[in-house]
């Protein structure tokens, strides 16, 4: 530091006041230590501290008046400020209400023989505000740099994963700057053939077809795709093009789904899906919520006597069934509960007065907007002569409880009652091995009754006669 060339003869006069106001105006904060190291007066000039704050520190240990952590150098401070060392600025943090903390730079001089010290402060508070929105700042951009990078990086995934063609072009000259696995595949070039190059070339022929849907595309800014052929023998390429700006500068985001014989992936196959449903020999139909036919095949309209699906869309499915409101509610029901209906047994009435045995399976294929799927299978041919009601008959408690709605109730008692009595018979005969005295008797039966019972189930050939 430069000190004055004549400070004796320029401050020799000063009184005490002007000694005061010179060190209020040169410091934030002023404060005078006695030789114990006790606070004997301080002076506020910054509004970052509180006046009545400093003036409680009057009388206490200056050491009290910082945080732990700055003692050691404030000790450090005053020593060097007691010996008439070279100034030297410590950057102390002192204690303020609520353990909030005030960064000071402070500098301790001598004031008399006696060893009284006056420590001058500087506030840091706006520098440590700033070095604060720094750090805030910092953290910001590297939390926005790894989100960038995160979001690259599942981009990048996707853009190699894709089993369609993408291509990235450059607006002003159609020329090609990214291009996935797939877009290599589809055009037959490597990666550092096709990078560079403009996509035009790529199709041959078809060149301005391609080279006016992506000119329009990049006048008008609107989506757009046209079909283009890469050459002799090979399959026609649906090209789509996307406008789009990145960096300030525009580029067109392009797709290629191959078409024709040589076709692979999801086009091909939601095709040969929907020719299945068109030429399966069962019927198929789709209904709303409330059973309207929305589509249907052809092997339904045949079913139903029926020319063209016109027929029928926005019909209930309903007026086909067997039991007009009692099938198609059963049906509803089941599907709302469970979700699936198998082997479900009806009759289908057509439009000229046919009537067929049928079998429904039915799913929900959708629930917003709800979407119903049915399945008809014509088992007319497949029936025996068995009366309907002994086909129908529960082999358990489930399969009981889905007939109800489809078999009379009094069908479903009295059939049941008689396989009962069936299963009794032959469980007897087989605890007994054949001796029918014994199932009788176990049967709480008697002969007689035993032998019509088992003429009327045609057991009659089971069993052996008991001999005494």
């Amino acid at each position: 530091m430069k000190e004055f060339a004549s400070a004796a003869a320029t401050f020799a006069g000063l009184g005490a006041d002007v000694v005061a106001r010179l060190a209020g105006l040169a410091a934030d904060l002023c404060i005078v230590v006695d030789v114990a190291g006790l606070v004997r007066d301080a002076s506020v000039s910054s509004d970052e501290i509180p006046a009545a704050l400093a003036q409680s520190w009057v009388g206490q240990p200056i050491q009290n008046i910082v945080v732990p952590d700055s003692r050691h150098k404030l000790a450090e401070l005053l020593a060097a400020g007691a010996h008439d060392e070279a100034v030297r600025w410590r950057q102390l943090n002192l204690l303020a209400d609520g353990g909030a903390q005030w960064m000071l730079q402070c500098a301790a001089l001598r004031l008399d023989a006696e060893g009284v010290l006056v420590v001058v402060a500087r506030s840091l508070q706006s520098t440590a505000v700033l070095q604060q929105r720094l750090v805030q700042a910092q953290q910001a951009m590297e939390r926005d740099y790894w989100q960038f990078r995160d979001a690259e990086t599942r981009y990048r995934q996707l853009f190699q994963s894709s089993s369609e063609g993408v291509l990235v072009l450059e607006a002003d000259n159609l020329t090609v700057l990214e291009a996935n696995p797939a877009a290599c595949r589809v055009l037959e070039l490597d990666d550092s053939t096709l990078v560079g190059r403009p996509l035009p070339a790529c199709f041959g022929a078809d060149a301005a077809a391609v080279l006016s849907l992506l000119v329009g595309v990049r006048a008008a800014g609107r989506p757009a795709e046209a079909m283009a052929c890469l050459g002799v023998d090979r399959a026609d390429v649906l090209v789509s093009a996307t406008a789009f700006r990145q960096g300030g500068t525009a580029q067109l985001l392009v797709r290629l789904v191959r078409r024709g014989a040589d076709a692979q992936g999801a086009p091909r196959v939601d095709a040969d899906w929907a020719a299945l449903v068109r030429v399966t020999p069962d019927g198929v139909v789709l209904t709303d919520g409330d059973g309207r036919v929305l589509a249907a095949n052809g092997a339904f309209l045949e079913l139903a006597q029926l020319v063209a699906e016109e027929q029928l869309r926005g019909e209930s499915l309903d007026r086909w069934l067997g039991r007009s409101g009692v099938d198609l509610s059963v049906l509803l029901s089941n599907l709302r509960q469970r979700g699936l209906v198998r082997l479900f047994a009806t009759r289908l009435r057509g439009e000229l007065g046919a009537s067929t045995e049928v079998e429904i399976a039915a799913v929900q294929v959708s629930e917003s907007p709800a979407v119903l799927g049915f399945t008809i299978r014509d088992v007319g041919r497949r029936l025996s002569a068995t009366p309907r009601a002994l086909q129908e008959l529960p082999k358990s408690v489930e399969q009981l409880t889905e007939l109800v709605g489809r078999v009379p109730m009094k069908d479903i008692v009295g059939e049941t009652t008689d396989l009962i009595e069936q299963l009794c018979i032959e469980a007897a005969l087989e605890l007994t091995r054949g001796n029918r005295a014994a199932a009788a008797e176990m049967l709480g039966l008697s002969r007689q009754s035993l032998y019509v019972k088992l003429r009327r189930y045609g057991l009659k050939d089971i069993g052996i006669e008991d001999e005494k």
